[in-house]
């Protein structure tokens, strides 16, 4: 396990308008408001489709991550997540969560990280800012060079 104290910054709530491309909408945001990082403690949210980590197939190792995605429409959805800075870019990494309920099927229920989506009606999310220590995503070649989130002085 690591931890590390984060120094909070700003904290704002933002809403994202009917069509918006969510992760699109995200970047812009923490562009025009300087965020490098931080957290989304919740987000609440209506898509008209969205692309998730999953599959129906067989998994020839359990262990290994999942990069195949699944299609979903006109879902409801309620998520969170952590934005890092992407030392190479200098943009933002960000690492959301979602559990989405499809109107049509009952509202049965797709939990994953969430890849894509496309805003119908609205999101309403709040951001918190992290000013310290800097967020970063370091890929861990020990599993599978899945990007994990690290803690760094920025030096």
């Amino acid at each position: 396990m690591r931890a590390h104290e984060l120094t909070t910054g700003r904290t704002f709530g933002v809403t994202f308008d009917h069509g918006d491309d969510f992760m699109t909408a995200l970047v812009a945001f923490c562009r025009d408001h300087e965020i490098r990082q931080g957290y989304i403690p919740m987000f609440l949210a209506g898509f008209a489709e969205a692309e998730i980590v999953g599959t129906c197939e067989k998994l020839e190792n359990p262990d290994a991550p999942v990069w195949s995605k699944v299609h979903l429409v006109n879902a409801e959805a309620m998520g969170c997540g952590t934005i890092a800075t992407d030392a190479e870019s200098g943009g933002i990494l960000p690492h959301i969560h979602t559990t989405l309920g499809l109107k049509e099927r009952s509202a049965v229920g797709h939990t994953s990280h969430l890849l894509s989506a496309r805003v119908q009606f609205l999101t309403e999310m709040l951001v918190v800012e992290v000013v310290a220590p800097m967020m970063v995503r370091i890929p861990n070649p020990k599993l599978y060079d899945v990007p994990l989130l690290a803690f760094t002085s920025g030096e």
